[in-house]
């Protein structure tokens, strides 16, 4: 499941990306506008800095904007930076691997089975999809209200 900072973060990040015209936006706009906790907010833009994704500037002016363009920023990345492990079980991690104690054979596990192609599956939509594809998808549904659902290449 993705969680409240990750959901949050790529918030954060369409909205900076949709104001990429205008100057440096305040954690407080950004928190207001998105209705995320100031607190929180905080706390992930500071991890979003950290990691090279935005820029910060101080003083009354200050805020937050992008460091990259907004098709440079793939979902992969922020989610991982946000929650860790693509996988939902340790055994169906690519960097985070080990084995369950529970499990009597790895190799026929259909637990793991599956939950490695639920991974390849999440790492693919993930890989692929950029904060721009995110905005695109946002402009699609706001122009066509019958679509309920969008497919990610």
């Amino acid at each position: 499941m993705l969680s409240k900072k990750a959901k949050y973060a790529i918030k954060a990040l369409i909205f900076l990306a949709k104001n990429l015209d205008k100057p440096p936006m305040p954690v407080s706009k950004i928190s207001e506008l998105e209705k995320i906790p100031k607190k929180y907010l905080e706390v992930i833009l500071l991890d979003l800095r950290n990691a090279g994704y935005l820029f910060s500037k101080k003083g009354v002016d200050g805020g937050y904007v992008l460091n990259k363009l907004p098709e440079e920023i793939i979902l992969v990345g922020v989610v991982r930076l946000m929650d860790g492990p693509i996988a939902r079980v340790s055994c169906a991690s690519a960097y985070h691997y080990h084995n369950c104690e529970e499990c009597l054979d790895e190799a026929t596990c259909s637990i793991r089975k599956v939950y490695l192609k639920i991974r390849e599956e999440e790492l693919k939509i993930l890989s692929n999809t950029s904060i721009s594809d995110m905005i695109n998808y946002e402009q699609l549904v706001d122009h066509n209200p019958v679509i309920a659902d969008f497919k990610v290449d």
